[in-house]
């Protein structure tokens, strides 16, 4: 068969401007704008953890009504990940992206202006329906736009570019949090200001973005408007309804064993992840200050964005030595190096100031191998066991699935530290630090990190087994609908 341009220019379609991605100095604007959605979406992640010491002191609120702010957000954008699927079965994802952006910069606005924690729950949970549209179509987005051995690569620089906007954003929200602007609270300026420049990312997703999914379309010679009459067989049958499509992608998804299982090891698997939100109340109950505790928060994430770039790499290089194998073995070297480095980083270092290079060594090289899941196999794999139609489908049931069970994991380390551990916010000293809230949010992080990372070492072995067959499968499929094209 021949090899058709992904980019190919139409001739007609109703869609303003051409179809075809333009470039900057050899980069691709959709591309480009993409991966600047990534950014300000990681950022707008990692603001309210790096302020959750003046959160606390703003709304009189413990590691329990902190960790439920992320269980709030985390859970709502785990039940609403499949609305993100079924917008894209209908809709070009630059529209999908532009709507998800357009909630969670809006809901990140009012957090910033809130003035009772009830509503910052409120605004929270908003937030999380937006991510919940943003993040799959993000990822099926680069799923399109790479082929099956360079995903790692593509799934690697988003990640990196999208840390970037995880540093920037924590350390920007930690050190403006001393301040104040114009009579304002620095935390609740550093909110608004990421918020604006989310919408401004957002509409120009919507007006530069071009969905590669369309141009593959016109390439491959279809003269359908949508993806969805994809769906239909050649012959007399009437077009499915909205409903039928939708029905028929989640029931293909699901039947997965391959989605299954990555679903299973994620569930546990993001429980670290979930949990790492009290990494910068942790450093600074050991006694560091806002900007060593940036300072450490960022050596991690700038681990983990290499790291992930760095999986996705050395993935791709031993996918094609070991098509079978070789990205699960490395999501299972991943997985197991974050126990031993989650030990050493809890209990061995002593909790003192005095060892700021201790930790931020061991937080570096901690990212830089801990990372690698997500770029090195799962979303991968993902792209190569559906057909492209049911892309966006699958990374949102998978967040679903996922942030579903990982979003009890922050709640979770706040009861474990105050009910077996004994920390009591009353009696805490947040200013200078408290040696004994310290200790205590770190055995209640210990518990939270190490058994899951053991479990999602365990989980990955059965796709040995069975994503072989999964992935012959939607080749076999994607063919089948080549030829009725």
């Amino acid at each position: 068969m021949r090899q058709r341009s992904r980019y190919s220019t139409p001739s007609i379609l109703n869609h303003p401007g051409k179809m075809r991605s333009k470039k900057i100095f050899g980069f691709s604007v959709s591309l480009i704008l993409i991966n600047m959605a990534s950014v300000m979406e990681r950022a707008d992640e990692n603001l309210l953890p790096a302020v959750y010491k003046e959160v606390s002191e703003a709304f009189n609120a413990g590691p329990t009504e902190l960790g439920y702010l992320t269980f709030i957000r985390n859970f709502v954008q785990a039940i609403s990940s499949p609305l993100a699927g079924l917008l894209a079965l209908h809709y070009d994802r630059p529209t999908v992206l532009t709507i998800g952006t357009a909630c969670w910069a809006l809901s990140t606005a009012a957090v910033g202006a809130s003035q009772h924690f009830q509503q910052v729950a409120l605004w929270r949970a908003v937030n999380g329906f937006g991510l919940a549209i943003v993040i799959p179509a993000l990822q099926s987005f680069i799923a399109d736009s790479y082929m099956d051995g360079s995903r790692g690569v593509g799934f690697g620089l988003l990640s990196l570019v999208g840390a970037i906007g995880g540093i920037g954003g924590g350390i920007l929200a930690t050190i403006m949090a001393e301040q104040e602007y114009w009579g304002m609270p620095g935390w609740r300026f550093a909110f608004i200001m990421i918020a604006s420049l989310s919408l401004l990312i957002g509409l120009l997703v919507f007006l530069f973005v071009v969905d590669p999914r369309r141009t593959s379309f016109i390439s491959s010679g279809a003269h359908v408007e949508t993806e969805r009459s994809h769906l239909v067989t050649k012959g007399s049958l009437p077009p499915p309804s909205v409903w039928s499509d939708s029905w028929l992608a989640m029931r293909s998804v699901m039947r997965v064993q391959t989605f299954q299982i990555i679903v299973l090891q994620g569930i546990v698997g993001s429980l670290p992840w979930t949990a790492i939100v009290f990494f910068t109340m942790w450093f600074e109950l050991i006694g560091f200050d806002h900007k060593s505790s940036a300072a450490l928060n960022s050596l991690f994430a700038i681990g983990c964005a290499t790291g992930s770039l760095l999986g996705g790499i050395i993935a791709d290089q031993m996918s094609r030595y070991y098509p079978d194998s070789g990205r699960i073995i490395c999501a299972q070297f991943s997985a197991f190096m974050g126990i031993p480095f989650s030990w050493i980083l809890l209990t061995v270092i002593p909790q003192s100031v005095s060892n700021w290079y201790a930790f931020a060594t061991t937080l570096f090289f901690m990212g830089l191998t801990i990372s690698w899941c997500a770029t090195c196999a799962n979303n991968p794999m993902f792209a190569e066991v559906v057909p492209s139609k049911h892309r966006t489908m699958i990374y949102a049931f998978d967040r679903a699935f996922e942030g579903s069970f990982s979003s009890f994991a922050a709640p979770a380390v706040g009861m474990l530290t105050e009910k077996i551990y004994g920390y009591d916010s009353k009696f805490v000293s947040l200013v200078n630090g408290s040696p004994q809230g310290a200790f205590a949010l770190s055995r209640g992080l210990l518990i939270m990190m190490v058994i899951p990372f053991g479990l999602c070492c365990l989980f990955y072995s059965p796709l040995y087994f069975v994503f072989k067959h999964d992935r012959d499968n939607a080749k076999m499929a994607s063919r089948k609908e080549q030829e009725l094209i």
